[in-house]
Order: structure tokens, then C-alpha cells, then sequence
């Protein structure tokens, strides 16, 4: 049943062959790694007035210079990527940057921001797009948590069935949103250069603000600066890129950046010229659209694709995430399993591990993860400056031509993240303060991951001149619980290893009996010597262990290999193993980790 199940959701498995076909062109690679990063759009503007708009409404024409500033930051983020996917065409974005020009802990630190960023990018996407969908349908608000859930499991299958038939669905709603949102951008441009929009609603450029100060306005920045979060995936996710997929990447992000551009600055304008003020129970974009078009079908239509946005916004933490998992496990920082690739030739471990830690968090939070977004961005500013650093010692170190522009590039892009990066940890640290303990905690983490796997390969690693010590021998423990076919069969298998000594092992709980079976054997199997051990307190594993450490002991003097066969019957059902005692495996549980002892079971399958 779960076969078909799986079948059904993820569809028939890949071969390894057809991995070629699993790469994305340029315009399906746009809408699905961009969707983050198109959807900020959204609500980054939002954040900039609803810092502005503490100080009066005659701020707001202030709004202009701060999205220009962003744009500039944008502009040096997209260039620094752009170089970073040509230095580094395998993938691994921030992480791999920081790690090979600023350090192991640099790297790690890079790594671990932007997976919890991933995961924060899912929790919270998800959560503001059931939050529009509940507000059209109050009456489904109580349902805020289980609609949540629903639609990452949506998204998770999705992206289990294969990134390219995921970016063939999740195409659509993306392009259909840059498009209503030109639309509306040009037609609020129309009605403004047509005088249809009174110059009354909005102060002019220039107008003194009482009150302003630096601070204020670095906030109103830094806040503006969340519309940039997600602008890193691409350079974390070129592996899935059809080839020559450093040059299909470069124009993708390109592309993300202008499209990220033209709508963040229309919105910006639209706002500013019709006078937009922040309200609690509507977003900034509805209001435009609803000035633009009035609460006709075309405000449903960009209200709709909106909500769709937001949910999709996800999809770029599904790609970016099994990517960077990748490139951490290959080093060894987390676990092996984020390496391998599932039916469909996805990171499918990668993928499900991001569904339930998303998951999670919006069952912790109950889906209300507006407090996460300055956690959200600040982990994304943390990346940023540690790339640009990062590639600002690779300039100087290495110096190839044209490096002092490049070298300019990012010394500015460094510089401007930075500033957002510490803007946000003194404007919000009632927010962001968790971030000073987790990330220390999962770069400690990695540490300690990467030590254990240096210590499993030391020890596996066959070394020259390493004295071989062979067996001499080998002793067959067989725990017996009556005289069987699982005893007969385990028996047989043990003679057929030819050993040195077969001694089956009987814990009686009762005298009488003790002697009883005893007799049996000895008319059973009278070439099998039976060592029989009487518990008073009913306990199998306890007398059991303290003979195998006699027997062991002894055998160590002449080199010889203690083996424990265990007899365990196999039912017919599954449910039927509830119906037994299971004492096999309760003894292999208790013997599997004792040093030096060999444990195998011998299965025999009943017919019915």
C-alpha cells in the first residue's frame, strides 16, 4: 500500500542516466529560485513606510533615496553573486566563499545561517500565505495551522516528484505574478503622468521632517533591505542548472535582479505618489491595486496571485537547501544521507528534512511567524557580508585581471551588508537575540559531526605496516529456548561454519525444568554441548552475559572469535510479531555493542 502511495505522489523512479533531464533551462530556473526573492516585493516596501510613517506621513517621500539605496545594495549583491558563480561553478554560495578564503568557522557560520534562513524562509512564506488566504475566508482562520501544514506537504511532494517537473507547475503562478504587478505599476504610472492622481496626497520631495535622524532612516533601510532575502539561491543552487550552467546562472540571477528591481521601485513610486499609508488589516500592494483598479476582478485577480506568491516563496528553500546540504556533508559538517539522491533523482533527504523542521516551526509558533522575519533576514545579511568578505580576500590574495573593479564590487556590497547586518541586530535585538546563541551552537554542531567522521575514517583506513593479528578460532554461542526447527535450523548453519566448539545455551527459570530439557537434548543433539544456566530472577540477558564474558575471556588466551547466533522466527504477517516475545532481539539489542563479540541471526521464515 505505501508502495502504491508512493508511486502515486512521487511517480516512477529515475535512472541515474536520465539526470541530464532533471537540469533546469533559464526560465524555469528564474521562477523557481527567484520566488522568494519576486515575492519580497510585497511586503519589503511595507517595511520601509511602516518605519517612516513613525515620524509623520511627510516622511514618506523619503522612501525614494532609501529604495535607491537598496537598489545600490542590490546592484553590488547581484555583481559579487555574479563573480561568485564563475569562481565557484559547483555550488555552495556563501559557504563555500567564506570557507576557502576566511576559514573553516567563517564557512560554517555561513552554512548554518542560511539553512536555519531556509527553513525560516519556508516556516514564514507558508504562514503569510495562509494568513491571505484565511483574511479572504475568515471563517477558515481557526484552520491557520493544519492549512499550513497542507500546503508544505503540497510543496514537499512537489519538489519530491523532481525539480523539473516542480518548476514546470510552479512556473506559472511566478511569471503570472511579475506580470499583474507590471500591469498594475504601469497603470499607476498611466494615471499619475495623465494627472488623474492628486499632487495633494503626497508631500513633495525635499520637505523638511521634524524628527528625522540617521537612525531612523539606516532602520527604515535595513528594514526595506528583507525585499533582498533569497538573492543568494541561485549562486547555492547552480548544480541544477542545465550546461553550460555557470553562464545559464549568471544570466538567471541577472535576470532576478531586474525583474527584483522594476517591481520594488514601481511599488515604491505607486506608494509614494498615492500617498500610502501602512494599515494593520490591508497590505501596502492591496492598496495600490486598489486605488489603481478599485475593488473590481483585476484587485481579486493581483490580490490572488499575491497570496499564491507567498506560498511559492517556499519553493526557493526547497532548491537552494538539499544543495547546500550537499556541499556541507560532502565536507563532512552534517550527516552523509544529505549526499544521496532519491527515486527521482532529488536530494530527497534534503527535501523532507526541510518539510519537517518547517513544519514544526509553524506548529511552535501556530503559524503566526511575523516575529521571525527580522530572524529571517538578519540570517540572510550574515551570508551576505561573510561572501563579500570573503571574495575580497580572494581578490587580494589571487589579484587576475580586472580584480581591483571586482575587488570595488564588493568592498561596497561588504560594506552595505555589514551596516544592514548591525543596523538589524541594534534596531531589533528583542528579535534577533537568538541568533547570537543558535548559530554558535550549529557551528559547534558541525564541528563536532565533522570530528566524529574524521575518527570513524582514521579507524577504517587500512594503514601501512599495521600488524595484521588473524583468528585463530572461532566459539558458536546458540541461546536456545526449547527444541524447535528455528534451533535445528540455527544449528545446522553453525555446523556448516565448521568452528572449533558449538555450545548451545539454555536459561532455565525453574530446577524441574532445567533438568527435563536437559535430558532432551542429550537425546536430540547428544554431539552439541549444552551449557544450561538457572535464573532465579526470570532474567534471560543477565545470566546470559556473564557466561559469554567467561567464554570470552578464555578464548582471548588462544586468539580465538566468540560468535553469538541467535535463532529468530520470521511470521508470515507483520502484525503477528506483536503476538510474541520477541526475546531475539531484546538479546541482540543487549550483545550488539559489546566489544570484540560477533552477533549474527539466523532467520527462518514460517510458511504460514
Amino acid at each position: 500500500m505505501f508502495s502504491i502511495i508512493k508511486r502515486v505522489l512521487i511517480g516512477q523512479p529515475l535512472k541515474s542516466t536520465q539526470l541530464g533531464e532533471q537540469k533546469l533551462n533559464k526560465t524555469k530556473a528564474l521562477a523557481i529560485l527567484s520566488s522568494d526573492a519576486l515575492s519580497s516585493v510585497a511586503y519589503g516596501p511595507e517595511q520601509i513606510l511602516l518605519v517612516l510613517m513613525t515620524i509623520g506621513a511627510a516622511a514618506y517621500w523619503l522612501s525614494i533615496p532609501i529604495a535607491a539605496g537598496i537598489l545600490v545594495l542590490l546592484l553590488a549583491l547581484v555583481l559579487s553573486y555574479r563573480q561568485v558563480i564563475f569562481a565557484y561553478p559547483h555550488g555552495g554560495g556563501a559557504y563555500v566563499v567564506s570557507k576557502e578564503n576566511l576559514g573553516v568557522s567563517s564557512g560554517l557560520l555561513a552554512g548554518g545561517a542560511l539553512l536555519v534562513d531556509y527553513i525560516l524562509t519556508v516556516a514564514v512564506s507558508i504562514s503569510a500565505g495562509t494568513d491571505a488566504i484565511t483574511s479572504a475566508f475568515p471563517s477558515l482562520h481557526f484552520y491557520n495551522v493544519p492549512i499550513a501544514i497542507l500546503l508544505v506537504i503540497v510543496i514537499t511532494i512537489l519538489n519530491l516528484r523532481g525539480i523539473t517537473e516542480s518548476a514546470s507547475i510552479l512556473a506559472y503562478p511566478v511569471y503570472l505574478f511579475v506580470l499583474v504587478i507590471f500591469i498594475m505599476i504601469v497603470a499607476g504610472l498611466y494615471q499619475i503622468l495623465t494627472g488623474k492622481v492628486s499632487p495633494d496626497l503626497h508631500a513633495s520631495i525635499g520637505t523638511p521632517v521634524a524628527g528625522l535622524s540617521l537612525f531612523l532612516l539606516l532602520r527604515a533601510f535595513a528594514s526595506g533591505s528583507s525585499a533582498l532575502t533569497g538573492v543568494e539561491a541561485i549562486s547555492n543552487a547552480i548544480p541544477n542548472f542545465k550546461e553550460p550552467a555557470p553562464v545559464n546562472a549568471s544570466k538567471t540571477l541577472a535576470a532576478m535582479g531586474v525583474l527584483l528591481a522594476l517591481l520594488f521601485t514601481g511599488i515604491v513610486w505607486l506608494a509614494y505618489f498615492y500617498g500610502i499609508s501602512p494599515k494593520v488589516e490591508e497590505t501596502v500592494v492591496s492598496q495600490i491595486a486598489s486605488v489603481t483598479f478599485g475593488r473590481g476582478t483585476m484587485y481579486y485577480v493581483i490580490q490572488g496571485i499575491t497570496a499564491m506568491i507567498l506560498v511559492l516563496a517556499a519553493n526557493t528553500g526547497y532548491s537552494a537547501f538539499p544543495l547546500l546540504a550537499v556541499n556541507l556533508a560532502k565536507d563532512k559538517y552534517i550527516a552523509r544521507m544529505f549526499t544521496v539522491r532519491g527515486d527521482r533523482l532529488g536530494y530527497s533527504n534534503g527535501i523532507l528534512f526541510l518539510a519537517v523542521a518547517s513544519i514544526l516551526l509553524i506548529i511552535v509558533f501556530k503559524g503566526q511567524t511575523e516575529h521571525l522575519i527580522p530572524l529571517y533576514a538578519v540570517g540572510v545579511f550574515i551570508p551576505f557580508t561573510l561572501a563579500q568578505a570573503g571574495m575580497l580576500v580572494k581578490w587580494i590574495r589571487e589579484k587576475p585581471a580586472g580584480w581591483k573593479v571586482k575587488l570595488s564590487i564588493n568592498a561596497i556590497g561588504a560594506l552595505i551588508s555589514f551596516t544592514v547586518m548591525m543596523i538589524f541586530f541594534i534596531t531589533k535585538f528583542p528579535q534577533v537575540w537568538p541568533a547570537l546563541i543558535f548559530l554558535p551552537a550549529i557551528v559547534l554542531v558541525f564541528k563536532k559531526i565533522n570530528k566524529h567522521y574524521e575518527a570513524v575514517g582514521d579507524q577504517l583506513r587500512i594503514h601501512p605496516n599495521e600488524p595484521d593479528l588473524p583468528i585463530e578460532g572461532n566459539i558458536m554461542l546458540v541461546p536456545v529456548a526449547g527444541i524447535t526447527h528455528v534451533v535445528e535450523n540455527t544449528l545446522n548453519y553453525a555446523k556448516s561454519l565448521s568452528p572449533e566448539q558449538i555450545i548451545a545455551v539454555y536459561v532455565a527459570f525453574d530446577k524441574e525444568a532445567e533438568k527435563q530439557f536437559e535430558e532432551k537434548w542429550n537425546q536430540w543433539q547428544p554431539n552439541v554441548r549444552l551449557v544450561t544456566l538457572y535464573s532465579q530472577y526470570r532474567s534471560i540477558i543477565q545470566p546470559l552475559t556473564k557466561f559469554i564474558d567467561i567464554v570470552e575471556n578464555k578464548a582471548k588466551e588462544s586468539n580465538y572469535r566468540v560468535t553469538v547466533l541467535i535463532p529468530q522466527f520470521i511470521t508470515k504477517k507483520r502484525w503477528h510479531n506483536a503476538l510474541h516475545n520477541q526475546s531475539s532481539l531484546l538479546i541482540r539489542a543487549n550483545l550488539l555493542y559489546r566489544k570484540d563479540l560477533i552477533v549474527t541471526t539466523v532467520p527462518y521464515h514460517f510458511k504460514k
